[in-house]
């Protein structure tokens, strides 16, 4: 176990050093300086080149990325130009508030969609199974940020069940907290649950067209008996696979849920630092976005190997 995660992790530097040089360098092809930016236009000439000086970027790009990179290894991620802040612990603060969204989206996902899809296959072409199937496909078709204009303007504006917009810590006040997690969460949970049910029922389509399934019908086990001992495990491990690639996606492209909710995640974090052409924080979220990549990336294949016997760690 110990060998397989060090080979997975090694495997994954040269994927996190091609985002460090791919991020670097665009972020530096984007019109603007940030020195400009951030002094404002009243700022002369002289002053422009100090802070520039002053922040580095009056060196070469490759010496740039050379010292960023030193610093990556030795974990500095760098301050931040516009809020001039550590930018490691500014994106570990903001983590913990997108991580609260995600999380619990991709869970209820999970536990709603994965049964949903074998109702769906069990019962194929029933008044169930086009009623499942219908739903994926029309939610599928949302776009999120309309999905979450459409929550926040049904139950927070008419309804007035839930806060409008903005955030408050659960460690700080949990009631208040959780009250403005729900429409962000059910957003994300509604966006996921078909392309998670369609998914789930393609699998175990498959497995129950496979010719064990034909052979424990002719011992005479009930259905709810195969799905529950032959199907649920074979058909999870692709929908396991898919929902490791929607943990990720949603990490990296939560923007458009914070943006609509105002919640200063890190989705937020990136927006905000590609306006202001903040060249550490952008650089920063991006390689630590894809770092958890790879890291959900190996949680997935370790517990896949649990669903799936013929595919071991070794």
């Amino acid at each position: 176990m110990g060998r397989f995660l060090i080979s997975r992790f090694a495997s994954a530097i040269p994927t996190l050093f091609l985002v460090a040089v791919t991020v670097f360098t665009l972020i530096r092809l984007v019109p603007g300086d940030p020195a400009a930016l951030l002094l404002g236009d009243q700022a002369d000439a002289a002053d422009i080149a100090a802070l520039r000086e002053r922040l580095g970027l009056d060196l070469s790009v490759v010496d740039q990325f050379l010292i960023w990179g030193r610093n990556i290894l030795m974990g500095d991620f760098g301050q931040s130009i516009w809020l001039d802040e550590p930018v490691l612990p500014l994106i570990l603060e903001r983590f913990m508030v997108s991580i609260q969204i995600v999380l619990p989206a991709v869970l209820l996902a999970t536990v709603v969609a994965v049964p949903a899809g074998i109702i769906a296959a069990a019962r194929q072409n029933s008044v169930t199974d086009i009623a499942f199937v219908s739903l994926a496909t029309v939610l599928l078709s949302i776009p999120t940020f309309w999905l979450g204009l459409l929550l926040l303007l049904f139950f927070g504006l008419n309804m007035g069940w839930f806060p409008v917009v903005g955030y408050v810590s659960v460690t700080e006040n949990p009631m208040t907290g959780l009250l403005y997690l729900v429409l962000p969460v059910t957003t994300l949970f509604l966006h996921e649950l078909g392309s998670v049910i369609r998914m789930s029922r393609a699998s175990t389509l498959e497995v129950l067209r496979l010719e064990y399934i034909t052979h424990a019908r002719a011992k005479g086990l009930k259905e709810s008996t195969i799905l529950r001992r032959h199907v649920f495990k074979n058909a999870f491990g692709p929908t396991l696979t898919l929902l490791g690639l929607i943990l990720g996606n949603l990490l990296g492209g939560i923007a458009v849920i914070e943006t609509v909710f105002t919640i200063p995640g890190l989705g937020r974090l990136m927006i905000d630092a590609i306006y202001a052409r903040d060249y550490p924080v952008i650089q920063g979220c991006m390689l630590f976005i894809a770092f958890v990549y790879v890291v959900v990336n190996v949680v997935i294949d370790l517990l896949y190997s649990f669903f799936d016997p013929k595919v071991t760690a070794s």
